[in-house]
């Protein structure tokens, strides 16, 4: 939600900030703005809508400098209009703010506020931090010391950046809730909520804590904590590609994530199996050996994709471990007072490592004295801070909002958790371990294989994209599938779409049948496998029924099935896999008809509207 982005250094500022702001254009915003100081003027230009917008006020309007701030923002206070664009102003016109999240207590902090004198001339919730700053300055040394002094007046989450006209070449940065990312260029310094904005000029970066905050000048980068105690922060190295977060060809984004799936699924596996003994590494755990014989229940926490993937990882780590997993919404999980002991293992999920519901859910595991371990797709983010241990997805940047390559990922990195535990608690032996392995290695080759019947998917589009309403079925590993099958059309396409377990249908989802209503069946089997193939038995069963009245049935199934295409008016087939990993094959063809159905629509797949890519308010 909302994107950051700073400079301080050497360039002509507005070029950097205009296209920083592009690359976070993926977050989903509604109004862009930004702010620069050139020979102690400062100067702002902001417009509702899209960045075409901005740039053209830049265009009719040009400004430079050499330090500036941008963003894009995503409205929760105010309505979308270039009044209410960031940036902020304090009364003054001297000091200028951006903010990402929420200040709970504004409404107070403004009433205090206009009882003193300021006025304001927004509906928003930052304007209140940009006056506040703009009043502590008057009695401070510095800039940073004003913010110091308005951070403790802030109840809520918040990303700021701030930069004033009377202290050239600076710009302070705070943090606590949404991220914030620093990078260190040569003689040049970039702020940013998340690394896409600033890629393409440094790889070497740092993320502020809560509670921390940083000052950059053209000298270099002070960071210290809100009691003004210094801080040495842990510089990484990027190793993501910039081309990576480019379209390279593809229409949009979200087609190309779909497609790069192959190359995610190889470098999630990468290093971390041996074809020799079917052993699994997983080197990034603060877990000693033996406790994880200790623990007797896992309970994971995600939200939207994410849980999807826990609900996958659930049938994985139980059949595999023999172990209990619990999956909660992250956003329910600390309101719910969940049973947690020392015999717990809490994990969390998170594309970006900064989902606010999932930090929180995290935090509470954490106070409770539970192990705590996370799959992210983001070094340094929160989420690998605060664990106790990290499963990286190398899935590279995604830059669509509606997640495609980070879910499959996911569950990869929940498949060789659910190994990983087997092992350790004994339940997998050597050769067995050594068949997983083989059976993932494949995976990458089989999901191109998939990606070779676009075209055909395109060509079925053609016959659903009208439709109104959409029902997605599965069993067993399959129905968490049918769930993000169907979360994948609604993001993208506007169309509504609901997923259930195919054995509920009776309970409910029958009266929904007619021949208006697609019903797609995510229906693999592993032949030979007597519970994957009675499964699919009673799934076939159900397809008659949808047939009995009137639905129009589309079957995802696994080649070498006769039978599916005598009932079902569509069939997609997916490579022969293990019941498990069929789970990893059959959302693919689910990505393509969402991707499909919504350009027929006329949607905008990338950014679809009211939605952001990382969620960091509550």
């Amino acid at each position: 939600m909302c994107g950051i982005v700073g400079y301080v250094g050497q360039k002509q500022v507005v070029p950097v900030l205009l296209d920083g702001l592009k690359r976070l254009e993926y977050r989903g915003y509604d109004s862009a703005g930004i702010a620069v100081v050139d020979n102690g003027q400062l100067q702002v230009r902001r417009a509702s809508g899209k960045l075409r917008n901005l740039e053209e006020a830049v265009r009719l309007q040009p400004l430079d400098g050499t330090y500036g701030i941008g963003h894009t923002r995503w409205a929760t206070h105010g309505r979308p209009t270039e009044e209410n664009a960031h940036p902020h102003r304090d009364g003054s016109g001297r000091i200028v703010v951006v903010h990402n999240g929420i200040i709970e207590n504004y409404l107070e902090l403004k009433r205090e506020l206009q009882a003193e004198g300021h006025v304001f001339v927004t509906q928003t919730d930052t304007e209140v931090v940009a006056h506040l700053i703009g009043k502590y300055r008057q009695n401070c040394e510095t800039l940073e010391e004003a913010v110091r002094q308005t951070v403790v007046m802030l109840r809520g989450i918040y990303a700021l950046t701030v930069m004033s006209a009377d202290e050239p070449d600076k710009v302070v940065s705070a943090r606590m809730g949404p991220p914030v990312v620093v990078g260190l260029g040569k003689d040049e310094y970039f702020v940013a909520s998340d690394i896409p904005a600033i890629l393409y000029h440094t790889r070497d970066v740092f993320f502020l804590g809560d509670g921390e905050m940083a000052v950059l000048t053209k000298s270099g980068v002070m960071v210290s904590d809100f009691d003004n105690n210094i801080i040495t922060p842990k510089t990484q190295r990027i190793t993501w590609d910039p081309i990576m977060a480019e379209k390279g060809g593809f229409k949009h984004f979200m087609l190309k994530e779909i497609y790069e799936q192959p190359r995610a699924v190889r470098e999630t596996l990468a290093g971390r199996t041996s074809l020799d003994d079917g052993r699994i590494y997983l080197d990034e755990m603060d877990v000693r050996p033996d406790e994880w014989k200790k623990f007797t229940n896992i309970k994971i926490a995600a939200c939207g994709t994410s849980w999807h993937a826990a609900q996958v990882g659930k049938y994985f780590i139980e059949e595999l471990a023999r172990i209990p997993v619990e999956v909660d919404y992250a956003s329910e999980f600390r309101y719910r007072d969940p049973i947690l002991d020392e015999n717990t293992l809490v994990m969390v999920i998170t594309q970006s490592g900064e989902t606010a519901d999932t930090i929180a859910a995290l935090r509470e595991a954490n106070n409770r004295g539970c192990r705590v371990i996370a799959i992210c797709n983001v070094q340094g983010s929160m989420a690998t801070r605060e664990a106790g241990g990290t499963i990286l997805t190398h899935a590279g940047p995604e830059i669509g909002v509606a997640s495609t390559k980070a879910f499959t990922a996911q569950i990869i990195a929940l498949y060789l958790f659910g190994l990983f535990m087997g092992q350790q608690r004994n339940r997998i032996d050597s050769a067995t371990a050594v068949k997983h392995v083989i059976q993932l290695n494949e995976l990458p080759v089989k999901i191109e294989s998939l990606l070779n019947q676009d075209d055909t998917i395109a060509e079925l589009s053609k016959e659903l994209f009208r439709a109104t309403d959409f029902l997605y079925l599965g069993r067993g590993v399959n129905f968490p599938i049918a769930l993000e099958g169907a979360l994948k059309l609604k993001e993208i396409s506007y169309i509504h779409a609901e997923g259930f377990p195919a054995g509920e249908m009776k309970h409910g989802p029958n009266a929904l049948i007619d021949e208006r209503l697609p019903v797609v069946f995510v229906t693999p089997c592993e032949f030979g496998n007597r519970v994957s193939e009675l499964r699919f038995e009673k799934t076939l069963s159900n397809m008659e029924e949808v047939k009995a009245r009137d639905g129009n049935v589309i079957a995802i199934v696994t080649e070498g099935d006769s039978k599916a295409h005598e009932v079902a008016d569509h069939v997609i087939y997916i490579p022969q896999a293990s019941d498990l990993l069929s789970s990893v094959l059959a959302i693919v063809p689910l990505q393509l008809l969402a991707y499909h159905i919504a350009i027929r629509r006329g949607c905008d797949v990338d950014q679809p509207r009211n939605l952001a890519k990382s969620v960091t308010v509550e």
